[in-house]
């Protein structure tokens, strides 16, 4: 089987970003182009796809740099701002929205809670130094914690507020990762573009007596973002 001439390139490139180093500026197309022997439309294609792996960033109006490395986040029941500082990065939320909603019927029973119960919806664009990297909403059933909007600081760690000031001790917690495309609005609020390849995560938790304590879907730039999970038999 044939390989696709830009993938062939595209192997090559990786040699070329690896030797220039983090935040170097990547050479103008049709020079790589000309020095690869290959067409700038062929070139412009493994470029493209590098910059969907992570190996590279555009800049409008800039040019193509090398990017920093992924950010590996664990797959665990940790709190986003522990797991971030522990990497040695600063860690920081926007608040898109936090207000009260009916649970529909999939929300519902992931929360053990009736149809059409009011439930929290916290909703923020998450950073990591100074870069938005993912979109995270939650939900929680208003009638376990009738007093979130009260103690929590909608722009800290809701793990934090839930363990320290509402007394909640977290057991297990499911979930599921897939990849998806952004929607205008998701892509707007991630300063991405609707092509680049995104990492969606659904997590139901649980208490110590099996009762759940949220239901979550995080979006992340797949750019920025990949996950890690200690597998054992």
């Amino acid at each position: 089987m044939s390989v696709p001439l830009h993938f062939v390139v595209k192997t090559r490139l990786v040699e070329v970003v690896e030797g220039l180093g983090e935040g170097a500026a990547l050479p103008p197309e049709r020079v790589l182009a000309k020095e690869f022997g290959v067409s700038r439309w062929t070139m412009r294609q493994a470029i493209r796809e590098l910059i969907a792996d992570g190996r590279l960033r555009a800049r409008q109006g800039q040019g193509t740099f090398v990017a920093t490395p992924k950010l590996v986040q664990p797959l665990a029941l940790v709190s986003y701002t522990e797991a971030l500082r522990a990497q040695g990065h600063t860690p920081g939320r926007e608040v898109v929205a936090f207000d009260e909603l009916a649970a529909d019927a999939e929300l519902a029973e992931k929360l053990d809670i009736a149809e059409g119960e009011p439930v929290h919806r916290l909703e923020r664009v998450l950073f990591a130094d100074g870069q938005p990297i993912g979109l995270e909403t939650t939900y929680l059933a208003v009638a376990r914690f009738p007093t979130l909007k009260e103690v929590l600081d909608p722009t800290g760690s809701l793990y934090r507020c839930l363990t320290d000031q509402l007394g909640v001790q977290f057991g297990e917690g499911e979930e599921l990762v897939e990849t998806v495309i952004a929607t205008p609005r998701e892509a707007e609020l991630l300063k991405a573009t609707q092509s680049l390849p995104m990492l969606l995560l659904h997590r139901t938790s649980r208490d110590t007596t099996g009762r759940p304590i949220e239901a979550v879907r995080s979006l992340y730039r797949g750019d920025r973002v990949g996950f890690r999970a200690t597998l054992r038999p």
